[in-house]
């Protein structure tokens, strides 16, 4: 599907239309999630085939530079050459050749000046053409370093995200909480008990009992005194 797309509207309509399915389909880009990581690989491809188009264009616009170049310092050896011509023949009194020759020399240093003119954008052009191509290849670098790093940063939020969903699934707070809200309610129903059994208790029974046992207790020790005073003494 995805090379019919690229088939069909171009490498980067592609992209676009591509990552806009993603968009539909799955998360929004702004999310910062695997749709943004794809988007992001999808455009730092197209900087790089960019790139690539942009070195080609340049190193074709050199040879044409080399070429025009050498054009031109092919009529300067060709002005030479006329020039020595008419010369020899000016030597040799052969004023036919020496004017032939002569006018040569002069329709090409009529042309020399474009030519030169012509040259010289040329270089500019190519000087201009590769400092953008070492910018454009500096910037690229600098992208497929944050490519790099917006998948190590999507990793870990994902991993993040895998944690905290550990976290939630068995979240022993919770469950602690849970805990002390019974152990506290059962206190709360011990106490309660503790005073419905203290209302509910007879209180004139509880005295006539405290009182019977103090008897008791008093009885118990006079008795024990009198054993104590009654202890035959040891004779002689």
């Amino acid at each position: 599907m995805k090379k019919f797309i690229y088939w069909l509207m171009g490498d980067k309509a592609g992209r676009v239309t591509i990552s806009i399915w993603n968009w539909l389909w799955g998360l929004p880009v702004e999310s910062g999630g695997k749709v943004a990581v794809a988007v992001a690989e999808e455009s730092l491809q197209s900087m790089q085939e960019s790139v690539q188009k942009l070195a080609q264009a340049v190193a074709a616009q050199e040879g044409a530079y080399k070429r025009a170049k050498q054009k031109y310092e092919d009529k300067v050896k060709e002005l030479q050459t006329f020039e020595r011509q008419a010369l020899t023949a000016k030597k040799q009194s052969n004023e036919e050749a020496a004017r032939m020759a002569m006018t040569r020399v002069v329709q090409v240093e009529q042309i020399l000046p474009k030519l030169e003119e012509m040259v010289k954008q040329a270089e500019n052009a190519v000087t201009a053409s590769k400092d953008k191509l070492k910018r454009e290849r500096i910037k690229l670098e600098a992208y497929k370093t944050e490519m790099q790093n917006m998948k190590d940063m999507s990793e870990v939020n994902a991993a993040l995200e895998q944690i905290a969903k550990v976290n939630n699934e068995f979240d022993i707070g919770s469950a602690k909480n849970q805990f002390e809200a019974a152990k506290s309610a059962v206190e709360r129903r011990n106490l309660s008990a503790e005073a419905l059994a203290e209302l509910s208790e007879n209180r004139a029974e509880k005295l006539q009992a405290d009182l019977e046992n103090m008897t008791l207790d008093d009885e118990v020790a006079r008795r024990l005194q009198m054993l104590e005073d009654s202890d035959p003494k040891k004779l002689p």
